[in-house]
C-alpha cells in the first residue's frame, strides 16, 4: 500500500461514516429530543457524538496535502493520532457515560480500519477529489485578498453591503444552488476558465483548497466565499437566501446558462426589507 491509497481510504471511510450517522440521527423521532423538546434521548446520545468526532477526525486527516504526502508509515501514524486525539467544540467534555462511550467507540473503529488497511499490501480504493484544510496563515491571506480585491466588509459582500449592487454582479436565489443544475453550471464555467481548484472560506469552521468538481457555493449555516489564485472571480453564499457571483464567473454564467434569469434574487423589497 502507498501513502495516497491510505489517505484516500481514510477520507472515503470518514466521509461515508459521517453521512451514515447523520442519516441515522435524522431518522429519530422529534430530532432525537425527549418529550420536553430540550434533552436528548439515550438513542440520540449514542449517535450524534459519533458524527461529531468523525467530523473532527476527518478535519485532521485533511490537513495533510494529498499532493505532498510523507511515507505510508508516517501517514498511518498520523491517521492513528487523529483517531485518538482529534477534537472540536462538540467533542469536548462534559459528556455523560453514553456520549463518552460513543465517542470512544468511534475513535476505535477508525483506528481499527487504519490498522487493517496497513496489513493489506495490495489494498486499493478509488480516488477521491482533492481537498485540504488551509493553514491559519493561508486563511488569513485569502481573507485579506477578499477585502482588497472584492471589497468584502466584515465577512459580507453583495447584496448585503449598504451600497447598491453593481451591474456586473449576478445575484441569484440560494435555491438556485440546491435545485436544478446550478452547481453544475458554476463548475462548468470554472472548468472552461481552466480553474481546477478553488478556495472555500467559511464564516466558521475549516477553510479548504478543493477540486472544482466538489465545489458547491451554498449557504449551509456558515456563510461562504469561493475564489482562486487568479482573483478574477468570486462567489458568496449568504444567510439572506442569496448567492452572488462576480468577475469572470458572473460573466460566464450570464453568457452560457440559459435559465439564469429565472433564478435571479428578488431583492430586499420582496423579503420585507424595503
Amino acid at each position: 500500500m502507498d501513502s495516497t491509497t491510505l489517505h484516500w481510504a481514510s477520507r472515503r471511510y470518514l466521509t461515508r461514516r459521517y453521512e451514515e450517522l447523520q442519516r441515522e440521527h435524522g431518522g429519530l423521532p422529534n430530532d432525537g429530543r425527549q418529550a420536553d423538546g430540550y434533552h436528548y434521548t439515550t438513542e440520540a446520545k449514542g449517535i450524534f457524538p459519533r458524527y461529531n468526532v468523525v467530523d473532527a477526525i476527518l478535519m485532521e486527516v485533511e490537513r495533510l496535502d494529498p499532493d505532498r504526502l510523507p511515507s505510508v508509515d508516517v501517514v498511518a501514524s498520523m491517521m492513528l493520532t487523529a483517531a485518538e486525539r482529534a477534537h472540536c467544540p462538540f467533542t469536548e467534555p462534559p459528556h455523560d457515560d453514553v456520549e463518552a462511550q460513543a465517542i470512544a467507540d468511534e475513535r476505535r473503529l477508525f483506528a481499527a480500519k487504519v490498522r487493517h488497511w496497513t496489513t493489506l499490501p495490495d489494498f486499493r480504493t478509488d480516488p477521491v477529489p482533492y481537498r485540504r484544510v488551509l493553514t491559519p496563515e493561508e486563511s488569513s491571506a485569502w481573507r485579506t485578498s477578499l477585502q482588497q480585491r472584492w471589497g468584502v466588509q466584515n465577512g459580507w459582500w453583495h447584496p448585503l453591503l449598504s451600497s447598491s449592487v453593481p451591474n456586473d454582479v449576478l445575484v441569484l436565489t440560494g435555491e438556485s444552488m440546491w435545485e436544478g443544475d446550478g452547481v453544475d453550471q458554476v463548475r462548468r464555467v470554472l472548468r472552461e476558465l481552466g480553474r481546477p481548484r478553488v478556495v472555500e472560506l467559511r464564516e466558521y469552521g475549516a477553510d479548504y483548497l478543493l477540486d472544482v468538481e466538489i465545489m458547491a457555493p451554498r449557504y449551509t449555516g456558515p456563510e461562504g466565499f469561493w475564489i482562486d489564485e487568479r482573483h478574477d472571480w468570486i462567489a458568496y453564499a449568504s444567510h439572506e437566501g442569496a448567492v452572488a457571483f462576480g468577475g469572470a464567473l458572473s460573466a460566464g454564467l450570464v453568457a452560457t446558462w440559459p435559465e439564469v434569469d429565472s433564478w435571479r434574487w428578488p431583492g430586499w423589497q420582496e423579503l420585507g426589507h424595503g
